[in-house]
């Protein structure tokens, strides 16, 4: 079957599977082995994008027709999606599938490097949602990976080659490691799997359950329970309690893995749970949604830098650091686009004080959150990031865009459960974007509270676009309405502010949480009416009269708060660290650790008088004491540290400023001049040091210079580097592709040869093949019975040979038939009597060229004889 062009046929193109399939070099050879085991009557459209060449003709539907049944064809703008054919991207275009047709168009200019299997996907995504699939085979780069997410993100399905069988892995590894691969298989099992996807029935059962999603009472009893027991299994597992996430998107998400696995039934998926625990972890991947981009919402990051950001810094005239939070950050994206806004509000401003940006983003997915560190993104984010910031905020690789060092050093990375974990605190922005939809409207109502209690006064809270803060309209003024984002109210919270308990490490690894310890905040409303009146006045004493108090585990983790400790203990900065001596405010630091370390030890109680600690320009004198306290029911110690600050009447703190110090004993007067003669020998030997420290300061600040000057020319060098080879590997891909060519000519002429020898052996007739120069070409083996020939003869002049035939005029008759360009015929006798008749003809090449002559010599013996017994009988008497 010839490639041809795909007229309409077949069923509605609406109803057809579209399948994507994405190659670059070597991807050849692989596209040919993925069809191979397609077979016609899948009902499939398949789009294949190869990066060619675009200044050649196009032969990949050519050569891909060799091995498929399938009718391939170059696709055209506007043609239908038909099942059972395949459609092959033209050279330097982009396709996109737009509905039930394709849209073939002219590559976008300035907007970094082509990535056409990314632009392919992405529509995909955006068009076929759940039903999209993506399958990504051998090539070098990263084209494809981008896409890959967004179909996952959408609910489709993404199938990789495995990179270990791919001539050239850069794809299919690219695809891997940033885990967006449903399945990794070989070739000769790929497309089986994807035709197993397309064809799986969606049962009358899986329809109603698709349908229960919007509507929780459709849903029944045992499906309820089914997956109330698949959250607690991800809860024993991971340590996150995912049961008040909205059960429509978890079940979306569940139902993509069972059709991955060609499970029916969320029981049947329960079973495939405990019997593969493995697929717990995918699952949960599966469900801490990561859909994220650089940019997305332009006009939120563009209201942020012109309008936001400004007024944050003339509210700050002096200058300073700002903090800012991005929870649920996923893979980095929206903190590193917060920090690329801040820089550019920062440069808008003619004058302005020295500030900072501290973004401290987290996320649940400890995964997603070491990539973010990495700051490295595929090459496809080009479609989201102007050229101009990409110059500015990312290094160029080979295969990926690398965070610049400026940005990465503004940004700390953390996992950190915004359900399970204490908040930050003292913030001026929160970006929370694209979170709140995915929570039940119960955890909504704890979680924006929370947010307002972390921000400063006038802080910023930035929201997605399909989000509100809801019942605490009360507590945030809208500051940007069209771009959701509000400004905090000082005021005090309508719902309770309840942060969430701690969650520990063991937790996170897969043990049973031993239940939730909630943190107290002073006029925190009570959990419910369920408590007992003995129990609530109890609480309201603590809370009103009692002393501030936190209780640890014996490395100082914080596991429950009780009244205000904001005097004596702070969030530290930098990665979220709840331990009690990371977050022991200055003077109190050093004597808590040392007393912490000995009642732990001795297991008895430690107490510190009068510690000396200042806050916001106010001296402290506190009391604390440290207590082991054994628990009944695990058998483990905890701590419990009690802080009583002292308080002081006027009159008492007026006799001891106006006391004065005490006249000193002469022993004293003894201890204060040796202490003075240390003190001179220490500050001698410390400015020993900090002269050899200067020196040496001096000597790597020359070294670090020569260091940078060398790291810049590596720099350009490396940039030459990667120029040459995406040079080489645009040419290695024509190569390949010419090479593919012309071994298909050669197997054509090849077996041209072969047809040409059999059909001069079937004629039995001679023939001589001479050049222009009357030299042997080729002769056929019947040749023997009239020239002396061998093969060794090939090449040598025709007129050197010795003939049984007697035919002086062999030269002359070849000259005339090269001299007239005409066809030469005699007829000549041999030495044992055999009669031949020879023709002489021109050789023509395929341009009409004359080349040489061919001479055929054949046998017509007995039609003399026969012609002589005719006269013999017609002259007889």
């Amino acid at each position: 079957m010839s490639a041809t062009s795909v007229e309409p046929s077949g069923r509605a193109a609406i109803d057809v599977p579209v399948v994507g399939v994405g190659a670059s070099a070597g991807g050849l050879e692989a596209l040919e082995r993925f069809f191979s085991h397609v077979p016609v009557g899948s009902g499939v459209a398949f789009v294949v994008v190869q990066h060619l060449d675009p200044t050649r003709k196009g032969v990949l539907a050519d050569l891909l027709q060799k091995s498929t049944s399938l009718a391939v064809a170059e696709a055209a703008d506007g043609v239908p999606l038909v099942a059972d054919r395949v459609y092959v991207i033209p050279p330097n275009r982009d396709i996109e599938v737009t509905g039930d047709r394709l849209a073939v168009r002219e590559p976008t200019e300035g907007r970094g490097p082509r990535l056409p299997v990314d632009g392919l996907f992405r529509s995909l995504a955006e068009q076929r949602g759940a039903s999209s699939i993506g399958v990504v085979l051998s090539g070098m780069g990263s084209d494809g990976t981008l896409g890959l997410r967004l179909i996952k993100d959408s609910g489709g399905a993404t199938f990789v080659q495995d990179p270990d069988t791919a001539a050239f892995d850069g794809m299919p590894r690219s695809a891997v490691d940033a885990d967006v691969a449903d399945v990794v298989a070989s070739l000769d099992d790929l497309a089986g799997l994807v035709l197993d996807h397309t064809r799986q029935p969606v049962s009358a059962e899986a329809e109603r359950l698709a349908a229960a999603v919007s509507d929780e009472r459709r849903a029944t009893s045992a499906e309820r329970d089914d997956l109330r027991a698949i959250v607690e299994l991800l809860r024993v597992a991971t340590g996150h309690d995912l049961s008040l996430y909205k059960q429509g998107t978890i079940r979306r998400r569940i139902d993509r893995r069972m059709g991955l696995h060609q499970l029916a039934t969320l029981s049947d998926y329960l079973r495939y749970l405990r019997e593969h625990p493995s697929e717990l972890g995918r699952l949960h991947r599966e469900l801490m949604i990561g859909v994220t981009s650089f940019f997305r919402d332009p006009e939120v990051w563009t209201a942020l830098r012109d309008e936001v950001l400004p007024a944050l810094f003339d509210a700050h005239p002096e200058g300073g650091t700002l903090r800012a939070w991005t929870p649920a950050c996923s893979t980095g994206e929206e903190a590193y686009t917060l920090a690329m806004v801040f820089v550019e509000a920062l440069e808008r401003r003619p004058t302005t004080p020295r500030f900072t940006l501290r973004i401290f983003a987290t996320d649940i997915d400890d995964t997603a959150v070491q990539r973010a560190r990495t700051g490295v993104y595929p090459l496809g984010i080009a479609a989201d990031v102007t050229p101009e910031r990409l110059d500015r905020f990312f290094v160029r690789a080979e295969t990926h865009f690398e965070i610049s060092k400026r940005l990465r050093q503004m940004v700390v990375f953390a996992p950190h459960d915004i359900v399970g974990d204490p908040p930050f605190t003292r913030l001026d922005i929160v970006t929370c974007r694209n979170l709140l939809i995915y929570l039940e409207p119960e955890l909504q109502q704890r979680i924006v509270p929370m947010l307002h209690y972390a921000l400063n006064p006038d802080g910023v809270l930035v929201l997605g676009s399909a989000e509100t803060v809801g019942d605490a309209s009360e507590q945030f003024l809208p500051l940007v309405e069209r771009a959701h984002i509000y400004r905090r109210r000082d005021t005090p919270a309508v719902q309770p502010v309840r942060l969430f308990h701690y969650t520990s490490g063991a937790q996170r690894q897969g043990a049973t949480p031993t239940g939730p310890l909630p943190a107290a905040v002073p006029g925190v409303a009570t959990d419910g009416p369920s408590l007992h009146l003995q129990h609530t006045v109890e609480r309201l004493l603590v809370q009103a009269y009692g002393p501030p108090a936190v209780l640890t585990d014996t490395q100082g983790n914080v596991v429950y708060v009780s009244g205000r400790t904001g005097n004596y203990l702070e969030p530290a900065s930098g990665r979220a660290n709840w331990n009690l001596l990371a977050m022991a405010r200055d003077g109190l630091r050093l004597v808590l650790g040392r007393a912490f370390r000995s009642a732990v030890a001795g297991h008895a109680e430690e107490r510190l008088s009068a510690v000396r600690i200042e806050v916001n320009d106010t001296v402290h004198l506190v009391d604390v004491t440290v207590r082991p306290v054994p628990r009944d029911d695990a058998g483990a110690e905890l701590v419990l540290v009690v802080f009583e600050e002292r308080v002081f009447e006027a009159r008492e703190l007026t006799e001891q400023a106006m006391a004065g110090p005490a006249t000193p004993s002469a022993q004293a007067s003894d201890l204060v001049s040796e202490l003075n003669a240390e003190l001179e020998a220490a500050y001698t030997e410390l400015r020993a040091a900090y002269d050899d420290a200067q020196s040496t300061r001096e000597e790597l600040a020359s070294l670090n210079e020569e260091l940078q000057s060398t790291n810049e020319e590596l720099q350009s060098i490396n940039e030459e580097l990667t120029i040459s080879m995406e040079e080489m590997q645009s040419m290695n891909e024509e190569l390949q592709t010419l090479n593919r060519e012309l071994q298909d000519r050669i197997d054509e002429l090849t077996l041209a040869g072969d047809d040409m020898a059999n059909l001069l052996d079937s004629t039995q007739i001679a023939t001589l093949f001479l050049d222009a120069d009357l030299r042997v070409r080729r002769f056929t083996p019947r040749m023997d019975s009239l020239v002396n020939l061998l093969d060794s003869d090939v090449g040598r002049p025709v007129t050197d040979l010795t003939t049984r035939m007697q035919y002086p005029d062999l030269a002359g008759d070849v000259r005339t038939a090269l001299a007239a360009d005409d066809t030469v015929g005699r007829e000549v006798i041999t030495d044992d009597g055999r009669w031949f008749a020879v023709r002489v003809m021109p050789y023509r090449t395929h341009d009409r060229r004359v080349d040489g002559v061919v001479i055929t010599f054949t046998d017509i013996t007995e039609a003399k004889h026969l012609e002589q017994r005719l006269r013999t009988g017609e002259g007889a008497p």
